[in-house]
């Protein structure tokens, strides 16, 4: 099986810490290729990066000649992600929708703990676009601030825990989301110090993807996720126009 880990953001290391950790928990029979966006922001945080990290993604997507089994797209907050589903054949798995998926099979409600109070706004949208308002117990971020995106983890994890102790046992969680791709592999490191399940985001994506690449599900004919119709483009790059279907 092989399988795509796209990061829409222009951080490496960000990239490489995810990969490291879908490899340590996929099969081994499976291969996950990692790329980065080659322009952007080093991490989305907003509505409009995150619109302009899907368009690159979709970019990136459209620029591929290695053949997938399935794609992780790689930023909490799942930007793209149906768009990428509309235009590709193989299934598309986003960082959010796979551990709130995830946290519903394992408790009644679920709070996501981040870094960045910019995050918040976004991420409750995620959770309501997924039809899991209800089921949200709160959403909280961590008292600290970070001085660098790749530092997050070694600077505020005592935070992200006080965070995530008081949405267990204050919010009524039953479950923690660690929400953002910085956390990647923090969730086994900080899961004995906390009184419910926490679900790293990146395992929870890439695990998902095996399963549904293992079912081998056919591109949908009708429906909003068949292809869409042709139609002519202007200024697009080629790779882009032709996987929409219209011409350059």
């Amino acid at each position: 099986m092989r399988l795509l880990l796209l990061n829409p953001n222009t951080t490496e290391a960000l990239t490489e810490r995810m990969a490291s950790v879908a490899r340590g928990i996929a099969a081994e029979t499976t291969v996950i290729d990692a790329i980065t966006a080659p322009r952007g922001l080093p991490y989305i945080a907003t509505r409009a990066e995150a619109v302009i990290g899907g368009a690159i993604a979709l970019e990136m997507l459209a620029d591929l000649s290695a053949p997938y089994d399935a794609v992780i797209m790689a930023a909490f907050g799942d930007p793209a992600l149906n768009a990428a589903r509309e235009l590709l054949s193989v299934p598309v798995v986003g960082l959010a929708e796979a551990s709130i998926l995830t946290a519903c099979m394992l408790g009644r409600r679920f709070s996501i703990v981040t870094f960045s109070a910019n995050l918040a706004p976004w991420f409750e949208e995620c959770v309501a676009a997924n039809g899991m308002g209800g089921r949200l117990a709160s959403l909280r971020v961590a008292r600290q601030a970070f001085s660098d995106i790749d530092l997050v983890q070694a600077e505020m994890t005592a935070a992200l825990v006080e965070a995530a102790t008081l949405a267990a046992r204050e919010d009524g969680a039953e479950v923690i989301i660690l929400g953002g791709a910085p956390l990647a592999g923090l969730a086994r490191r900080v899961a004995p110090l906390l009184p419910v399940p926490v679900i790293d985001s990146v395992e929870a994506a890439t695990r998902m993807a095996e399963t549904l690449a293992l079912l081998k599900p056919r591109k949908a004919e009708i429906g909003s996720f068949r292809l869409p119709d042709g139609k002519p483009t202007v200024g697009l790059p080629a790779a882009l126009a032709s996987l929409l279907g219209g011409g350059g």
